[in-house]
């Protein structure tokens, strides 16, 4: 299926760009979230009406995540679990809980935009996470772990 892309998607394209993609990624993710529309006369003449008000929009994202960026750059988030002699956690430390520390610090995240590549912490200590918060836009922020017994 063709799409117009309304918005930078990663690994698929920029603002504009008529893309051929899978028909259940177009029907099921793309269009739904409004992140692309089919390809037809008439949505080609409305994107092309509403060109500059979406770079403007997709320019005020971006400087938007760039500014939380900047505050969240370098951070350090602690978080205390229960933990054995040997350092390992009973159970884990996910993005829900780093989110849910982040809020307390009264920065808003997603939960879905903070990226564990290694998974879940299961660990004593501290670790590198970072956060994807435009396509663009990533900053890291340190996660430590401490333990109580």
């Amino acid at each position: 299926m063709q799409v117009i892309l309304m918005e930078k998607v990663v690994n698929l394209g920029n603002l504009g760009d008529v893309v051929k993609v899978r028909d259940g990624y177009a029907r099921n993710f793309l269009i739904p979230q409004g992140k692309a529309k089919r390809v037809t006369p008439e949505n080609l003449a409305e994107f092309e009406t509403r060109r500059a008000e979406l770079e403007r929009q997709q320019a005020e994202k971006l400087s938007a995540a760039q500014e939380k960026a900047a505050k969240l750059e370098g951070l350090m988030v602690q978080i205390t679990r229960k933990a054995g002699v040997d350092g390992r956690l009973f159970g884990s430390v996910t993005n829900f809980d780093i989110a849910e520390a982040l809020m307390a610090q009264g920065i808003e995240v997603e939960k879905a935009d903070i990226r564990m590549p290694q998974g879940p912490l299961k660990m004593i200590g501290d670790a590198q996470v970072q956060i994807a918060l435009h396509s663009d836009v990533v900053a890291a922020i340190t996660v430590s772990v401490l333990g109580e017994h």
